[in-house]
């Protein structure tokens, strides 16, 4: 197909979304019928009224207002930037993970590195208001997960959110950040800067048109693409009543694994988590337990990551390490590790529970 063909088709599939009064489910109602966008668009309005509404049907068979034509040109110029992409539900490459859940996304507003979204990933979300050791958690095992080639989705939110897209950006799984805003607004105004390194170097994805403001309506709806794109939803502080619970809820729905960190029973940012280990969800004290608990995953991805790393044995570094207190330097000269290869490993090492860092960069054996 040629590019103006590509072209002429995402018009008819902006046309179709972008009408006035149009949502997903209506979209969705006349794709099953008609057929393709174009075909909704060239169907008479009798064929129209049989399945939609009175209005939707008029506002389809009408020729495009000169508002609708104005908001098509926008998107177009938008796709058309560096970086930036509309993908719609023909699309060859729209991730395979999204077209197996009930309701996949028609159009995915993206900035980025598109190529993400067909990745082995875990979805890290929780509570904006998380405490210094949720926001350590979620950092920490996303960065582990992401060096092991594992790609981190989550909502950009404050707190675990942004956490988790940190830890992810540090390593080569990176991260996806799904909004619930039009793809052109940044919200929260302070994860301002983490959004510009998400779409350098991970992606940001919208199934929203482009100036739509942030509605409360529109976030537990993202939640089911957050799930969807993932083998499983990693929750790592939550209340017991949260966002996170939702995205949970749609993980089961979607056949997802859920899987929770256990905290304090006298926090209330550990009552979720606790609540969903309780009906079923996989307790998580390190990313071994991730591991196991999504089976193939590490077998298809960590063992090409690992071929290409310096080899250096656990042990012989536990070794190093002692149970005294010592600094990166003492290591990387005792190990023979480059300080950015033995902060990997002692990474690992700290979330499987063997090795605790201390303030100043040091690090000790537990046990």
């Amino acid at each position: 197909m040629s590019s103006m063909d590509d072209q002429g088709d995402l018009e008819d599939w902006l046309q179709l979304m972008l009408t006035n009064g149009v949502g997903s489910e209506t979209a969705r109602r006349l794709l099953s019928v008609i057929g393709s966008p174009a075909q909704v668009l060239q169907a008479d309005i009798d064929q129209l009224r049989a399945i939609v509404a009175e209005r939707h049907a008029q506002a389809l068979a009408a020729p495009p207002c000169a508002a609708l034509q104005n908001k098509i040109a926008q998107a177009l110029e938008w796709a058309a930037l560096p970086g930036h992409r509309i993908m719609t539900l023909g699309d060859e490459d729209y991730p395979q993970a999204l077209l197996n859940i009930a309701d996949p996304p028609l159009l995915l507003y993206l900035k980025g590195r598109a190529e993400l979204l067909s990745r082995p990933a875990l979805a890290v979300v929780g509570s904006r208001n998380a405490t210094t050791q949720g926001i350590r958690h979620a950092e920490r095992f996303s960065e582990a997960l992401s060096h092991a080639g594992v790609t981190v989705v989550s909502g950009l939110a404050l707190g675990i959110d942004a956490a988790a897209h940190e830890g992810g950006l540090r390593g080569v799984g990176a991260s996806i950040a799904v909004i619930g805003t039009g793809i052109d607004i940044v919200y929260p105004v302070r994860n301002g800067k983490l959004s510009q390194r998400l779409a350098e170097h991970g992606c940001i994805v919208s199934e929203y048109g482009l100036g739509m403001p942030p509605l409360a309506a529109n976030f537990p709806r993202r939640n089911r693409i957050i799930s969807g794109l993932t083998r499983g939803v990693l929750v790592v502080e939550a209340a017991a009543q949260s966002g996170s619970l939702i995205t949970a809820r749609m993980a089961l729905e979607q056949g997802r694994d859920v899987l929770a960190i256990p905290g304090s029973i006298h926090s209330p940012l550990s009552k979720g988590c606790h609540l969903l280990i309780k009906q079923g969800a996989k307790l998580v004290e390190s990313v071994e337990d991730i591991f196991e608990e999504l089976g193939g995953l590490r077998a298809r991805v960590i063992a090409p990551v690992a071929s290409a790393a310096i080899d250096v044995d656990d042990d012989a570094l536990l070794q190093a390490i002692g149970f005294d207190p010592q600094a990166l330097d003492v290591l990387s000269a005792r190990s023979g590790l480059d300080v950015a290869s033995l902060q990997a490993q002692l990474l690992t090492l700290e979330l499987e529970g063997v090795v605790e860092s201390l303030p100043g960069a040091r690090y000790r054996r537990v046990n």
